[in-house]
């Protein structure tokens, strides 16, 4: 019988390349980067994968980078959900492995949004007969931000929410970030500093947004079997699961609903597991609105009890709810799409490779990612065997 979940494959290596605003690199330079450090790191060679998850890099985006690095996969997958898409990867790697269709799952992605001064997410310029194109930027919504906007002012007439406990999540998060030595932005926040900074698009302040950074990440995945060989302590798959659920905001079933409330449950299920049994958990922040939506969409507190549950630094260091601890997306790093780093640091947690950021006895690790404006949700229970 086959374990649970996908606990016969295991993750193995994981990194960042350079971070912040590396203008001598292209984005396949960074992806190639931090393949060949994660690569490394695993004890493995590019000769040894046999499955390449990516995408971007312009047309043919995998064929691109398999050609960059040589590579001749025999699985290949360049699906496209926005900052979800590296967590969703997990699944759809794992699956390929447990069918043998591969042995060794290369997931990587790269950017230079900062360099470029450029939103280049997927590789491609927005189709001007797409739906977005048409229905929603003629009115003058700025996307994405103004669409998180909109979900935010929903949360906040329909429960209360108030802009000090958004920023309560901006200020843990760059506690965490003060402990990291590669986070871009280091020095103390306090709420006051979050208010009183520009509002961007009402009712989200700048320090309620994420950095532009340039920046690449990569995951090795392999079997179990094979990991017991390797360099490094495995970390398995205990359940996965993706979702989306509209493309633009106008779309959106319920403003203050993400599809989390989909993938939170069936990633614990197939786990095994419920949201009491995380020690850790990697949230993507495009926005301080993100963060909380989807702690109330995983199930670690009711719908609508999200600011309650953030308050009083709750998620920084020292708090009982470990949340982003590298420095998320707000000041650790943001490349367009988050959801890579949000595993790479699951893992090292799991690994207990963090220092002074490090969680203690941490054996159950969440990381979530959301692509799009809300629009897709991939989320991953890892943990250390």
């Amino acid at each position: 019988m086959k374990p649970a979940g996908f606990r016969d494959v295991a993750l193995v290596g994981v990194a960042e390349s350079d971070l912040g605003r590396v203008p001598g690199k292209t984005a396949i330079q960074l992806a190639a980067e931090a393949s060949a450090r994660a690569l490394a790191g695993a004890g493995l060679g590019k000769a040894d994968v046999d499955g390449l998850f990516t995408f971007g890099f312009g047309r043919m985006g995998a064929v691109q980078f398999g050609e960059y690095l040589r590579l001749r996969p025999r699985y290949s997958d360049s699906s496209f959900m926005g900052g979800s898409t590296p967590v969703a990867f997990i699944g759809h790697a794992a699956a390929a492995i447990r069918a043998g269709l591969c042995q060794v799952a290369l997931v990587c992605y790269g950017s230079t949004q900062a360099s470029d001064a450029a939103r280049k997410l997927g590789g491609t310029p927005e189709d001007p007969r797409l739906p977005s194109s048409q229905y929603e930027r003629p009115f003058g919504l700025p996307t994405p931000l103004g669409a998180y906007a909109l979900a935010a002012t929903r949360h906040m007439a329909v429960y209360g929410t108030t802009s000090e406990q958004l920023a309560e999540i901006a200020v843990a998060t760059r506690s965490w970030a003060a402990l990291n030595p590669v986070a871009m932005m280091r020095e103390p926040l306090a709420i006051a500093d979050v208010l009183a900074s520009p509002v961007i698009a009402s009712p989200l302040h700048r320090l309620d947004c994420c950095l532009v950074t340039d920046g690449g990440g990569a995951l090795v995945i392999t079997t179990r079997e094979r990991a017991r060989d390797l360099a490094r302590v495995p970390i398995v798959v205990l359940g996965v699961a993706e979702t989306h659920t509209h493309q633009i905001i106008s779309q959106m079933p319920d403003l203050a609903v993400t599809g989390a409330a989909a993938t939170g449950p069936r990633a614990f299920a197939m786990a095994g597991l419920g949201p009491g049994d995380i020690d850790v958990a990697e949230i993507y922040d495009s926005f301080t609105i993100t963060v909380l939506l989807t702690v109330e969409d995983l199930g670690f507190c009711a719908k609508g009890e999200g600011g309650a549950f953030v308050a009083k630094q709750r998620t920084a260091p020292g708090g009982d709810f470990p949340l982003n601890t590298q420095g998320g997306g707000l000041s650790y790093c943001h490349p367009g799409v988050f959801g890579i780093f949000t595993v790479i640091e699951a893992v090292r947690q799991l690994r207990g490779e963090c220092g002074p950021r490090q969680v203690a006895d941490a054996s159950v690790a969440l990381c979530h990612g959301t692509g799009g404006v809300l629009s897709s949700s991939g989320t991953a229970i890892l943990g250390r065997l």
